[in-house]
């Protein structure tokens, strides 16, 4: 991980001024860095030791940080990580043309493995998060939704760069197709786990915790799994509080209280929770039993990481 966070500070000093201005601030914000973390050990569990996997950890969060970078902007963010969001320090127009260079770096970068598997991966799962994207601008401010329509959202817009990561740690280590299948599914689970507890923390966590407001999901027109679970036993009273924020396009005539009130009352936080933890079951059943490594270890550790993070 020192080298991952070396490499990405060498790529960013290749940018000119405009786009290094806003990587390093980026950068410099924090994250867990679980999507490089997820390729390295990935990548030794199926057998690599090699310069390859650093440079792709680096692909990868240069992604991440592209697609934040784009869903600030479309969503208006103000904040991310507990500090000015990029778009509201840099304006939209910089901050979208910094996000694209940052896709085109990753591409150059990943192009130097000259290896056509890793490009396919990387493409695939690029594809996935902006269709991921464009299906939940189709959706916003719908209470019609359903929860097969979250979890594809969350299938393309998280858990496929999960998959991503552990895919081509798998092809790293020349793992067989099932080998590399197993790895992209652990890595798909995991990734969905993920979202479900990020959804569940948009009601629970404090805006320190999150480093945004909190309920920003539904002040942006989103509704995600736990409201979903919520609107099925809310009555016409809690369906007119939703359908009010949505018009609204925030808490003007409805208090943020009266919403988590809502859905505390429904169980609908226990009950995406419980998917979580089912999930992250699922994604320890795609290592076969075969964690003897550390790396194994570490793999079969990260679902608990993820579903006990507090922010």
């Amino acid at each position: 991980m020192i080298k991952v966070e070396q490499e990405l500070t060498l790529q960013n000093s290749s940018a000119i001024e405009p786009v290094a201005e806003i990587s390093s601030y980026l950068l410099a914000g924090g994250g867990k860095r679980l999507r490089p973390a997820l390729l390295l050990l990935s990548a030794g569990y199926a057998g690599y030791r090699g310069d390859s996997a650093v440079r792709l950890g680096a692909v990868v969060e240069l992604i991440h940080s592209a697609t934040l970078i784009h869903d600030d902007v479309i969503d208006g963010a103000n904040t991310r990580r507990g500090r000015p969001s990029a778009n509201s320090r840099w304006g939209n127009h910089r901050s979208v043309l910094a996000g694209d260079w940052l896709y085109m770096q990753s591409f150059q970068m990943a192009l130097t493995e000259r290896n056509f598997k890793i490009l396919d991966v990387l493409i695939e799962l690029t594809q996935d998060m902006v269709e991921g994207e464009l299906v939940q601008l189709s959706k916003l401010g719908r209470m019609d939704l359903m929860e097969e329509d979250a979890l594809e959202l969350a299938a393309r817009k998280t858990a496929c760069l999960f998959a991503g990561c552990a895919r081509l740690g798998a092809v790293l280590g020349n793992l067989d197709d099932a080998g590399e299948q197993a790895m992209a599914d652990y890595g798909h689970f995991a990734g969905l786990a993920f979202q479900l507890v990020d959804d569940v923390l948009d009601f629970t966590a404090s805006p320190e915790q999150l480093g945004k407001p909190v309920l920003s999901d539904l002040k942006e027109g989103k509704v995600t799994l736990p409201l979903i679970y919520a609107l099925e036993s809310a009555g016409s009273e809690g369906q007119r509080l939703v359908q009010t924020v949505l018009e609204e396009k925030g808490f003007e005539s409805v208090r943020p209280e009266e919403i988590t009130a809502l859905v505390r009352k429904s169980g609908a936080l226990d009950r995406t929770r419980t998917a979580a933890h089912d999930f992250a079951r699922r994604a320890k059943a795609c290592l076969n039993g075969n964690a003897k490594s550390d790396f194994g270890r570490a793999l079969l550790a990260v679902p608990d990481f993820i579903l006990d993070r507090d922010n």
